[in-house]
């Protein structure tokens, strides 16, 4: 049943020919308030903070203007946009010129702008920068604590809502690219008030548990309000004391928050994520095969080649008469004993013949040598070998040793010779 309307005389514009109590429909009362609204406000100069910013593919761009008690929704039109070199960013205090505008198929009013100037930071981003320095200085973010991803994970924690659209891309690329890597989910709201403290019994959750290799805590894109449950200090806190490495994946490409710091990794969006994480197995699983291939073709023509090589040697003269090849050894071995032994029997000669001639002289030079000539010798009683007549008298008892034999003489005359004998020359 169609709702009707009433259109009250006290709400009638200036200039209206409508009777009280007239009915209209949606869309002519639409159609009034946007004729109030734009005829009556002209154009504005309203400052607030930036949230949402999202340029379109038409080259429109949306986001919305807030403060602490209310949000109004804008827009910057193509022809306006191409005009302004920088747009602000979320959290930023902006000063925005424009018109308010009726979007009449959804019945919502908007600022249409057309320039903007710079107020200084919002309240969310000066909460933000401030929470970002205090945690920088305690160190949360340096690199040196980071840990390093495994590159074979078993099992990946995700730390999200169990609605999200962002959880499906993820189960979605993991199935695709890893089904053999389990997931387990611990579920939390990831927006709200109550969301920081989700976020971080979750992952305190899963870091008691002990089983995941790998934790994501993750959400899709949004304003920064939306995204704030990750630029606060209670999630910073339970990231940074988790041993489990923790990637954060957070909204979109552009979008940073604190838990981006913290985390030891970083994924622009929640299927990069999902793709860093998850080893690509079709593909490891292909270049595992061409390398067997690769592998296989090498040995076989490794093989091949040894073949070859093994059926050369074969028919080599040392396979086929291997003897052969110890007779040039044989003959050589052979000339060295022939010249050994006759180097021994000349040396063995020689050294005969030298003692033979010692022999010969010691012959020559023994007393025994000169008894066997005729020759004897003459001592005293006491021993002592006689050379001179002159020592001895008649009466003394001698004994002479000839060769074969010994006498016992006595001394019957003694003549001394005047000087000794010399030998003749013969």
């Amino acid at each position: 049943m169609r709702r009707r309307l009433a259109y009250s005389e006290a709400a009638t514009p200036e200039g209206d020919d409508s009777k009280a109590g007239a009915t209209l429909s949606v869309s002519e009362l639409t159609r009034r308030i946007k004729n109030l609204l734009e005829t009556s406000l002209g154009t504005l100069s309203v400052v607030g903070e930036i949230s949402g910013l999202k340029a379109s593919p038409s080259g429109h761009v949306y986001f919305s203007l807030k403060d602490r008690e209310a949000l109004i929704d804008a827009v910057v039109w193509r022809s306006a946009a191409q005009r302004i070199k920088t747009f602000p960013r979320d959290g930023e205090k902006v000063t925005v010129r424009g018109k308010l505008a009726v979007y009449e198929p959804r019945g919502r009013y908007q600022l249409i702008v057309t320039s903007f100037e710079t107020a200084g930071k919002g309240d969310l981003w000066q909460m933000f920068e401030a929470l970002k320095e205090k945690l920088a200085s305690e160190g949360l973010f340096d690199p040196a604590r980071k840990k390093p991803l495994p590159a074979n994970p078993a099992v990946l924690g995700i730390v999200t809502s169990p609605g999200a659209a962002a959880l499906r891309d993820i189960l979605k690329i993991v199935r695709r690219r890893s089904p053999g890597l389990k997931t387990v989910i611990a579920p939390c709201r990831v927006q709200g008030q109550e969301a920081a403290e989700e976020v971080a019994r979750a992952i305190n959750s899963l870091e008691r548990w002990g089983g995941a290799d790998i934790i994501l805590v993750s959400r899709g894109g949004g304003s920064m309000e939306d995204l704030w449950t990750f630029n606060t200090e209670t999630v910073a806190r339970a990231i940074a004391a988790a041993v489990t490495p923790v990637v954060s994946a957070v909204g979109h490409q552009t979008d940073f928050t604190i838990a981006d710091f913290v985390a030891d990794v970083r994924a622009a969006t929640p299927s990069e994520a999902a793709e860093m994480i998850a080893p690509d197995q079709e593909g490891m699983l292909l270049v595992l095969a061409r390398g067997v291939t690769s592998l296989r073709r090498a040995l076989t023509g490794l093989l091949r080649e040894k073949r070859l090589e093994l059926a050369g040697l074969t028919q080599a003269a040392v396979f086929r008469k291997p003897l052969e090849m110890f007779m040039p050894h044989w003959q050589r071995l052979d000339d060295v004993f022939s010249r050994y032994a006759e180097n021994s029997r000349r040396r063995l000669e020689g050294a005969s013949n030298r003692l033979e001639l010692a022999r010969l002289r010691l012959q020559g030079l023994s007393p025994y040598g000169v008894l066997s000539r005729g020759y004897a010798v003459v001592t005293d009683p006491a021993g002592h070998s006689l050379t001179e007549a002159g020592k001895l008298k008649a009466g003394d008892q001698l004994k002479v040793v000839l060769y074969q034999g010994r006498l016992g003489v006595e001394v019957k005359k003694v003549e001394p010779s005047p000087a000794p004998l010399k030998p003749t020359k013969s």
